[in-house]
């Protein structure tokens, strides 16, 4: 008797051994596109193509099993960034058994052709060419391609509410910081409307510094807080 017990221990022992060595695990960092810094992200993934395996993360970096050579989707999410989604293939793992993928995050910049292919509810696009005079609400030349793109879109789909939502870097005084950018969401609205945008379809919010992409002490990171954001609420 304890011989079979023994010899069944064993078999489990080793049948276990030898899946834990088969297993191919996922792994990578996730960074900003522009300041090369770590971000925090909402990951998730899932077996394809069923879905049948599914997982959730957070964190700059991830690290799962893909079980049954199972190829698998992966979507990264993070404020102020584009969401990315990847296919992870087992057939491409490393001598030491692992798919690494190195995740860079960039802007979710408003498309060329906007006024054509409207955004979804809920998307969040940086105003990517939108430039204001140095600690004012006013409005730079090069701007205007853009935000036109933008009142075309608002004057083709006429039940389209936007949302512009405005933020500085964490540099100064709270209050002046809240204050500007209120003042550049209201100074893009006016724009807007003045193309021929319907004023009751566009809506401000200023956060201030108090959403910031990058907590580096850098000119990069700065200029990469100082932004607006255009969200669609409802379309």
């Amino acid at each position: 008797m304890k011989h079979l017990i023994c010899s069944v221990f064993l078999l489990i022992f080793y049948a276990a051994h030898s899946q834990q060595d088969t297993v191919i695990m996922a792994t990578g960092n996730i960074t900003s596109a522009e300041t090369k810094e770590p971000v925090s992200a909402k990951i998730s993934y899932k077996s394809l193509p069923y879905g049948s395996k599914v997982g959730f993360l957070s964190g700059s970096s991830f690290n799962f099993p893909m079980f049954d050579n199972d190829k698998y989707s992966i979507m990264v999410e993070a404020t102020g960034y584009a969401p990315v989604k990847y296919i992870l293939d087992p057939a491409e793992a490393t001598a030491e058994k692992k798919v690494v993928k190195n995740i860079e995050l960039g802007l979710p910049v408003v498309p060329t052709n906007i006024a054509q292919e409207p955004p979804s509810v809920k998307k969040v696009m940086r105003l990517h060419t939108l430039i204001f005079a140095v600690g004012t609400s006013q409005i730079q030349a090069t701007s205007y391609p853009e935000l036109d793109s933008i009142s075309r879109m608002l004057k083709k789909n006429p039940r389209m509410i936007i949302q512009l939502e405005g933020h500085t870097d964490v540099i100064g005084v709270p209050a002046a910081n809240m204050k500007l950018s209120q003042e550049r969401v209201d100074a893009v609205k006016s724009y807007l409307v003045s193309k021929g945008a319907k004023k009751d379809n566009i809506k401000t919010k200023a956060f201030g510094g108090t959403q910031p992409i990058s907590t580096e002490n850098t000119e990069a990171a700065r200029k990469l807080n100082r932004r607006v954001e255009l969200r669609v609420l409802d379309n």
